[in-house]
């Protein structure tokens, strides 16, 4: 008999209890195929399932200018039917061996993940070869696809959280593909054709672009013919990928409005960041935290929330992409609150800039984002993300024994000194959407251009 799905989420809820709750239990080893395929393993015998997430480097940032979205409608249709498998057939077979197997795209790669449970693990490799491998492109699921992203890119044309960060990247990359959309636009969508995806699939899914991370109830031996099996057959080279390096262009305005007849504004802010590779890139971390990144312990919430009651979230974070490196964040208030907002964000700013930060604020940094770590590993699922994160920033396989110390030797002079060099008040360029009182509304918006709120997030390292 074929284990009950609730059955198998009962299981990963309760994997997710007994799993290891520190950084130091996590060993991750090396396995190489025969082929020569690569992955990095975590063994965990005591939970019988298994857990797959893998990337392709070279995300949305690539698709053609006459074919944005490329990458987001071909990784929705991976899944809607493959080998001689059509749409229904294919998840019917996910459907009744409970695995869950899922894509995705942001600017810089491709993504996926594969759970399933042990006793089904040989079958749910295959279903993933076949998804990659062998996609079918079907003309009813590439119709019924699609309508999905015209409607979603309608729904977002309505989002000001979307419209806000689309705004601000279109002028932050305006003559980069990060200043693109990863959905497209509606006429790039209704551009796009059967052929296009399937030289999508030909050019950039291939295994000297691929990294695989594994977790679970699975030895080296089994995986090592499974890793030739289930990708073995994908190209071996990828198309070449020319995506320049990049800075945020100096904003020409310090503050854009793009009107709209709303009781609440929302506005996104941001400037030049990081990227994962610098000498500098811990300070940042932790200076970031600080700033916005700490939830109540941050300044800008205890200023905007708990001081002047402005606003009910505000944040900031890190946004280190493969080509260039970002500082961003965001606040949503009522029209008549937004300029204070604004003007307390930007004094925060200034006063980070000048002044660096306490010690308190250092040690409780320091404290929290070491003692915490250890809740970014307390499921088979979090830890595949994690060490699949590694691979993707190229961090070395023994990296979640020496992180923490990473995160402790930051000092205070390397926090202020940080905060000198990336935190700079003339560089701060804030896009806000919403009818805010006594600021005006610009006169265009460049919509139909811009990339999504959703590819934008804090790397978990």
């Amino acid at each position: 008999m074929r284990t009950p799905r609730r059955l198998f989420f009962a299981i990963f809820a309760l994997a997710a209890a007994i799993l290891p709750q520190s950084a130091h239990a996590v060993t991750v080893e090396k396995v190489v195929s025969p082929g020569g395929i690569e992955a990095w393993l975590v063994r965990d015998p005591t939970i019988p399932v298994v857990s797959v997430n893998f990337a392709f480097r070279g995300g949305a940032a690539l698709d053609p200018a006459d074919r944005l979205g490329l990458a987001e409608m071909a990784v929705s249709l991976l899944d809607e039917g493959a080998g001689d498998l059509d749409s229904q057939s294919f998840q019917r077979k996910l459907n009744e061996l409970a695995v869950r197997l899922r894509f995705d795209v942001n600017l810089d790669e491709v993504t996926g993940s594969l759970r399933s449970l042990k006793e089904n693990q040989d079958t749910a490799f295959d279903l993933m070869r076949l998804a990659l491998t062998s996609p079918r492109f079907d003309s009813d699921a590439v119709e019924r696809i699609r309508n999905q992203l015209l409607t979603l890119l309608a729904r977002n044309a309505e989002d000001p959280n979307y419209i806000a960060a689309l705004g601000w990247f279109h002028d932050a990359f305006p003559d980069h593909p990060y200043g693109r959309p990863v959905d497209g636009t509606p006429d790039s969508v209704k551009a796009i054709t059967a052929d296009d995806l399937k030289a999508f699939a030909k050019q950039r899914l291939a295994r000297d672009n691929l990294l695989i991370a594994v977790v679970g109830d699975i030895t080296p031996e089994e995986l090592s013919p499974l890793l030739d099996k289930t990708f073995g057959a994908l190209p071996e080279h990828a198309a070449p990928d020319a995506i320049p390096e990049v800075a945020p262009a100096p904003p020409k305005s310090d503050l854009t409005v793009i009107g709209r007849d709303i009781p609440q504004s929302v506005a996104v802010f941001g400037e030049a960041g990081i990227k994962r590779d610098d000498p500098d890139y811990y300070a940042a971390y932790v200076l970031n935290y600080i700033l916005g990144g700490g939830g109540f312990s941050s300044r800008l919430t205890e200023e905007v929330r708990e001081k002047r009651g402005l606003a009910y979230s505000v944040y900031s974070y890190l946004n280190p992409m493969d080509r260039a490196g970002i500082i961003f964040g965001g606040v949503a208030t009522r029209n008549a609150q937004l300029k204070t907002s604004v003007d307390v964000i930007r004094k925060e700013w200034q006063r980070l800039h000048d002044d660096g930060v306490t010690d308190d604020e250092l040690a409780n940094a320091k404290s929290y984002l070491t003692g915490s770590f250890a809740l970014r590993l307390d499921t088979s699922e979090k830890i595949a993300e994690t060490i699949l994160s590694m691979r993707l920033e190229r961090l070395p396989i023994d990296y979640l024994d020496h992180r923490n110390a990473l995160i402790e030797a930051v000092t205070k002079d390397n926090v202020d000194r940080v905060a000198k060099r990336l935190i700079d008040p003339k560089n701060l360029a804030f896009v806000v959407v919403g009818s805010p009182e006594g600021i005006a509304k610009a006169s265009a918006e460049p919509l139909g251009k811009l990339p999504r709120e959703p590819g934008f997030s804090e790397k978990p390292m």
